[in-house]
């Protein structure tokens, strides 16, 4: 489907930044951050990229501003603008990709494929999802090998998901042996998240299972390290951990933690 922009309506690139450090930025996504005009982001993601925001038009914000980041982001582009929204890891994996459609949708703002633009005059705002490396991706790479078989993404996070439904998750994951990557593991106001997770997962996984704990993974200050569900504690870990829970075939090597895909049952070495 063609894109037909209004004449001299900007455009929106919702842009991935990965896990955090430069090298792990893809070319893409530069690219777009050295086109646009506007840039709007969490002001912590900006402080990431700042080399690379001399000479534009730069709004940030804090913590639980998402909507209020989306809405300047459209805005700005509706007016003629163009705009790079910034989100850590892979914008579309609880980033921020979903909730610029939403408030296009909820604003009746028409949008369209950015990256299949047409000439003709138009109403719509061309949108681009730029990728990025995801925060289990850069997490796991420092591990070893530990999601080189099916596995399931889950945030403990409670602000837009009831503990409930992320309950039934936990346990569905668990139930069905995939390898669980656990997003947003603790925070102040929920201190215990983690160690009630575990206590759901342990109804279904030997507590021998391997896991790996990742804190700001590609950037200052990270730190990873290797145990298992049973001595697991949230004592230790922030919004800025990743932990990837192997499944019934993860086996630690080396200092590695890695779960076959299959092959030395199906094939001879």
């Amino acid at each position: 489907m063609q894109c037909h922009p209004r004449r001299g309506q900007g455009r929106l690139w919702i842009v991935s930044l990965g896990p955090g450090a430069a090298d792990y930025l893809t070319p893409r996504a530069a690219e777009a951050l050295r086109q646009a005009q506007v840039v709007v982001g969490y002001k912590t993601y900006l402080d990431l990229i700042e080399p690379l925001l001399h000479g534009k038009t730069v709004l940030a914000s804090g913590m639980r501003k998402e909507i209020e980041r989306c809405r300047k982001a459209v805005e700005r582009a509706l007016k003629g603008d163009g705009v790079a929204l910034v989100s850590g890891g892979d914008a579309g994996i609880y980033g921020m990709a979903g909730l610029v459609f939403d408030v296009c949708q909820s604003l009746g703002v028409a949008v369209c494929d950015g990256l299949a633009q047409g000439d003709d005059a138009g109403e719509a705002l061309p949108i681009e999802v730029i990728p990025g490396v995801a925060a289990f991706n850069a997490a796991a790479s420092l591990l070893g090998a530990p999601l080189m078989h099916d596995f399931a993404s889950i945030s403990l996070s409670d602000h837009l998901t009831p503990w409930t439904v992320i309950e039934k998750r936990l346990m569905a994951a668990a139930e069905a042996d995939f390898v669980i990557a656990l997003y947003n593991p603790r925070s102040a106001s929920r201190p215990d998240v983690l160690d009630r997770a575990r206590s759901v997962l342990l109804r279904y996984r030997s507590g021998e299972t391997p896991v790996g704990v990742v804190h700001r993974a590609m950037r200052a200050g990270q730190r990873h390290w290797v145990t298992t569900l049973k001595d697991l504690v949230g004592s230790n870990v922030d919004m800025q951990t990743v932990i990837l829970v192997g499944n019934s075939q993860t086996y630690l090597w080396s200092g590695w933690m890695i779960t076959p895909r299959g092959y030395l049952q199906k094939y001879t070495l």
